[in-house]
């Protein structure tokens, strides 16, 4: 029995051989993935050194800034401007306005309570009818008495009449004169009573003072409105209107540049609410007055051009130019530091920010712009760009901007 055990222990040669060749595959296969994970390290650039660089951004640049001699902050200021009132006293009955409304000299904006205005009125208007009434009777006395005053001093030259007769004559056409008298005064007393009611009348009218735009709105109807506001909840203004045709920028202008700032002088107007826009601009007229604890002297500025978008209190910067813009000029250019520029194989090139690389992209230069250089095609505003690049910066270089 044990003979039987041992004949059947063998060694299967077969089984044995199999087991070098799959070491082998498995040897070949991870020498495979090892090659390949190397070559895709290599590709993205793992085992290339990283190159600091410093950056800078391509931006928007207007030529009037290479001729500017002097920047100044400030605001727009409407110089015609009036808190529109009434000098009466009485409740907001209407209101036909509100902010922005736009409005012409004389157009009615808002109306107190008038009724007893308007009988006030009627009954000037109807003394005054009675005044003329009165004259017409008057006159017709006169006339009468006039006759037989004439008449009795006929008669009494030839005797036929009394001298009694005649004085009363005589007294009668006084009165009649002197009545007349009285009703054209009259007359003249009712019509100036019937323009005081005419004025108290329009004074509850509130009528714009001149071409502007509402700008608040500082009572609603019912509120009560007066001249002084001294009465408790009482309106003094019920609206605020600006003359935006009068619309200039105010700036501090520091006494040490004050000599770079003359009358007439172009500027250009650059509004925080539009900063793709530029205004065209001329020195109006200088404040002569400074500020001692600011050391300054205010500037106002006028807007050449009008346009309807610049309202009052918004925040500028002017900018005092040797000469005017022409038209060429009135629009940005694409400008870079000229530092970004490299030549590579006889062309200009820059080396743009993508990511954790660069990339070489050819660039077509123009003209200078001050300490600026115009770039006509290869970049856009707001792109990043390596600044100084080093010559050993190439296409797909791994970079590490530095921290400014």
């Amino acid at each position: 029995m044990a003979q039987d055990e041992l004949s059947n222990l063998r060694i299967d040669k077969q089984q044995g051989a199999k087991r070098p060749a799959r070491k082998k595959r498995l040897l070949m296969a991870a020498l495979l993935g090892a090659a390949a994970l190397v070559a895709l390290f290599v590709s993205r650039g793992l085992f290339t050194p990283t190159v600091a660089v410093e950056s800078a951004t391509v931006a928007m640049v207007y030529p009037s800034q290479t001729f500017t001699l002097l920047n100044a902050s400030g605001y727009v200021v409407a110089q015609r401007k009036a808190s529109v009132a009434s000098k009466a006293t009485g409740r907001l009955e209407w209101l036909g306005v509100e902010e922005g409304s736009r409005v012409k000299k004389g157009d009615i904006l808002a109306r107190l309570e008038n009724r007893d205005a308007e009988a006030a009125r009627d009954q000037a208007a109807a003394g005054l009818v009675t005044s003329r009434s009165t004259l017409e009777e008057v006159k017709a006395e006169l006339q009468d008495a006039t006759l037989n005053y004439d008449r009795q001093k006929d008669l009494v030259g030839q005797g036929i009449t009394s001298r009694a007769e005649y004085d009363v004559a005589e007294a009668r056409y006084r009165r009649a004169t002197a009545a007349v008298s009285g009703a054209t005064s009259a007359i003249r007393g009712a019509e100036a009573s019937l323009r005081g009611a005419g004025v108290a009348l329009e004074y509850t009218l509130i009528r714009a003072p001149f071409d502007g735009v509402v700008l608040t709105k500082n009572a609603d109807m019912g509120d009560i409105v007066t001249p002084l506001g001294a009465a408790a909840n009482a309106k003094a203004a019920v609206v605020t209107l600006a003359d935006m045709d009068s619309l200039m920028v105010e700036t501090d202008v520091s006494e040490a540049n004050l000599e770079k700032v003359q009358v007439g002088r172009p500027c250009e107007i650059l509004l925080d609410a539009f900063p793709d826009s530029r205004f065209r601009g001329v020195v109006h007229t200088i404040v002569p007055t400074a500020d001692r604890s600011k050391a300054t002297v205010m500037v106002k500025v006028r807007f050449v051009d009008k346009d309807r978008r610049v309202l009052p209190e918004m925040s500028a910067k002017v900018a005092f130019l040797e000469r005017p813009v022409t038209p060429a000029e009135q629009k940005p250019r694409t400008a870079l530091n000229p530092a970004a520029v490299a030549t590579r194989n006889g062309k200009s090139v820059v080396f743009k920010v993508a990511g954790s690389k660069v990339l070489e992209t050819p660039v077509r230069l123009g003209s200078k712009l001050g300490e600026m250089q115009e770039v006509l095609s290869g970049v856009k505003s707001g792109d990043k760009i390596v600044l100084k690049p080093l010559e050993k910066l190439v296409n797909d270089s791994k970079i590490k901007v530095a921290e400014k």
